[in-house]
């Protein structure tokens, strides 16, 4: 196939279009550009050379002279996005720092729910990743730890928030398909677990729901996620129960 390296490659090592011919009438930005459109409003399935060509105007075999593979493609889409970053100046709290970094990776997932599927270290070395993990390790360098500690924390964190998204946005799409209301869901789903717990067979999930019975606040429960992963690197930070700090 034109283009396709008999070699591992990295596609930021490439220039911009290979072959011979004419400037070249597209650059990696619109390419990604377009890719990134197709996958918000119709899914990652959607996305395919043919596609994105039909997209651009321009013949899927022209299309592989500047993406030689599909991967390449995903590897565009994604550091496209990790440009909508915001980078802001460290506060000097790299706790609070993380934790705004976390919360705007949440943001950024929603706005393009396919993101989370291509979450890999494999997608991750682009020039506006490389610039976000810079600024990620700026946040850090009040933290007193090595760098590979650091990488460390920024990689379970980006892990946590990518897993705790990818199932709210599983769980949305889940419920935009049903015949009846997420209410009338709930409803049945707790009927039928009250049930089941009612029976005696489970004691401590019965103890546990009448212990807790109201809804659960999933905004806390992220935040709490958040904070338990930055206790886990800097236990000494950790805050009191009940103090209102944000990283309990």
């Amino acid at each position: 196939m034109a283009g396709r390296a008999a070699v591992p490659e990295v596609i930021w090592a490439r220039p911009e279009r290979t072959g011979r011919g004419p400037r070249p009438a597209y650059t990696r930005a619109d390419i990604a550009a377009a890719a990134v459109r197709i996958a918000d409003a119709e899914g990652l399935d959607a996305v395919s050379m043919r596609r994105v060509a039909a997209e651009l105007g321009c013949g899927t075999m022209s299309l592989y002279n500047y993406v030689p593979r599909k991967e390449d493609l995903y590897e565009l889409m994604v550091d496209a996005v990790a440009g909508e970053h915001e980078l802001w100046e460290p506060s000097g709290d790299w706790r609070a720092d993380m934790l705004r970094v976390a919360r705007q990776t949440r943001a950024l997932m929603r706005r393009h729910p396919w993101l989370p599927r291509l979450m890999s270290s494999a997608y991750g070395f682009g020039p506006n990743a490389l610039r976000y993990l810079e600024h990620c390790m700026a946040c850090l360098d009040p933290f007193d730890a090595p760098y590979g500690t650091k990488m460390e924390l920024v990689a379970m964190l980006n892990g946590c928030v990518t897993m705790y998204t990818a199932n709210e946005l599983a769980t949305a799409e889940r419920t935009r398909s049903l015949p009846w209301s997420e209410e009338q869901e709930n409803a049945v789903r707790a009927a039928y677990l009250g049930g089941q717990v009612a029976g005696g067979a489970y004691p401590r999930l019965a103890a546990a729901f009448l212990q807790d019975a109201g809804p659960i606040d999933l905004e806390a429960v992220f935040e709490r996620m958040l904070g338990r992963v930055l206790d886990g690197f800097d236990p000494a930070g950790r805050c009191p129960p009940g103090s209102g700090d944000d990283r309990a």
